[in-house]
């Protein structure tokens, strides 16, 4: 896949809200949004990251913010561009290709829409290989890259341009500001050199997000089951199935927070499942035990089309499966646990391996 048409958004649309866990944001207005975008301008080239000079200027893009907000708060394509345009110009440096930051609906598409506008090549990778809430959250993090200078804008017209003393300090006074802005900004981030974006990133997520909303699209088109595609895919862990009996979600300091309960049906009738989330699914119970943490994705789709659904998307009595999927390897080092572990979100569990949890 050298090329990015309409049809490789769609799958990669399906794909990256999987990847999301629930966060990154809606991926049918993502997905609009970089639609348009290629059938002004044309498909976006894909990259591989070892096909950029180590001293090019790359830049990941982003929505900030609580996705509930864009339920309400539709990005008006603008915003992106400002903040695009406003780093490169500080910077004094063209930039040479953009990426994603993460994966998700939105934030998947965002760089596809840029990229587009730009005529700039897009990087296949990112900088978790999932979703995560804040913005220090990223494996650009472990390496000792910086966060800043990073620029928000929003629809209004208003623009910041952040410097700061560390990526924590990065999140506290973006999420501030994102709130004040009105709750969702685009932003332009964790400008770096090739040769940083070689060492630090999650490699090949666009394309793994591509195989991923195929496969499901694939097995419909065929009539086999698109849950046991989505496991083959993915080396996925079946974790429950279950009818969603309750959500319960409050949008607070700029982040998404809640959890989700689960009834078992058909071989898990009986049981219960519980999902905490902020933004993406951060822990699982089942029958009150853990059977799924951060950084391992935890993934809610649709029990009879195995299409993702958000956090902001549960709905009292959908029928789901939940599936547990393996973090990348950089996450399972100690400064990973570190940064994005169950104990950082608040949860007196130690991590241990979703492989582990789930054996036998």
């Amino acid at each position: 896949m050298k090329k990015i048409d309409v049809q490789v958004v769609e799958d990669i649309a399906v794909g990256a809200a999987l990847l999301g866990t629930g966060g990154g944001g809606d991926p049918y207005v993502g997905k609009l949004m970089a639609i348009q975008a290629l059938q002004k301008n044309g498909p976006v080239e894909l990259i591989d990251v070892d096909d950029i000079p180590d001293d090019a200027l790359v830049v990941p893009v982003a929505m900030m913010g609580a996705p509930t907000v864009l339920v309400e708060k539709v990005p008006s394509g603008k915003e992106i561009f400002k903040a695009f345009d406003s780093i490169q110009s500080f910077l004094g440096k063209e930039v040479y290709a953009v990426l994603p930051i993460e994966a998700g609906g939105v934030n998947s598409m965002i760089p596809i829409m840029v990229a587009a506008e730009k005529k700039l090549p897009l990087v296949d990778v990112d900088g978790m290989g999932r979703a995560f809430p804040e913005l220090q959250m990223v494996t650009y993090h472990l390496y000792g890259v910086s966060a800043t200078p990073m620029v928000l804008a929003d629809e209004k017209g208003n623009s910041i341009l952040l410097h700061t003393i560390s990526n924590f300090w990065t999140e506290s006074l973006a999420r501030n500001a994102t709130v004040v802005m009105g709750g969702s900004v685009m932003i332009a981030i964790y400008p770096m050199a090739g040769k940083d974006l070689k060492r630090a990133g999650i490699r090949n997520v666009i394309s793994y997000s591509a195989q991923i909303g195929r496969a499901i699209r694939e097995a419909h088109k065929k009539g086999e089951d698109p849950i046991e595609a989505l496991l083959e895919v993915t080396g996925g862990y079946m974790l429950f199935k279950g009818k969603i009996s309750d959500v319960q979600r409050r949008t607070t300091g700029g982040f998404v927070r809640g959890e989700a309960h689960i009834d078992g049906i058909d071989q898990y009738k009986g049981e219960a499942m519980t999902i905490n989330f902020q933004n993406e699914n951060l822990i699982a119970r089942r029958n009150g035990k853990v059977v799924a943490t951060v950084p391992d994705l935890i993934c809610t789709v649709d029990a009879h089309t195995a299409l993702p659904i958000t956090t902001e998307g549960l709905r009292y009595g959908q029928r789901v499966f939940i599936i547990g999927i393996p973090c990348d390897k950089k996450w399972r080092t100690e400064k990973g646990i570190e940064t994005v572990g169950p104990r950082y979100f608040g949860y007196d569990v130690d991590y241990i391996p979703l492989e582990e949890l789930n054996r036998g």
